[in-house]
């Protein structure tokens, strides 16, 4: 079980690879007002969410302790996340704002899962 949960572990990190990877090669792009969400960024927060819900699923059945309301907020947090790059994934150009947004709270969550304890 333990190599399981260490390849979902990895596939996690690979989709919070591809949505902040994304955001840091549009950085430049959001200093002229041009960025936008790329096809990647999208990939990778689902990703996240997909590997990290088989993440919860299988540390249940490995009889793992887990911390539901850590769970839960990084959960509300992607949700916010996915949304803004779904909803604007069609658009020439996003807000500097909202592009920053997303890059804040992809952070916010990767700090959250290290930190919080």
């Amino acid at each position: 079980m333990s190599v399981l949960i260490s390849v979902f572990v990895g596939l996690h990190i690979i989709g919070i690879a591809a949505l902040l990877g994304g955001f840091l090669g549009q950085m430049k792009a959001m200093g002229t007002g041009t960025a936008r969400f790329t096809p990647g960024m999208l990939h990778g927060a689902l990703t996240m969410l997909l590997t990290g819900m088989v993440l919860v699923g299988l540390r249940e059945m490995d009889g793992g302790s887990l911390h539901h309301v850590k769970i839960g907020v990084k959960l509300a947090v992607l949700f916010v996340v996915l949304a803004l790059v779904y909803v604007k994934r069609d658009e020439e150009r996003v807000e500097k704002a909202l592009f920053g947004a997303v890059g804040g709270l992809t952070v916010a969550n990767i700090f959250i899962a290290l930190l919080w304890h």
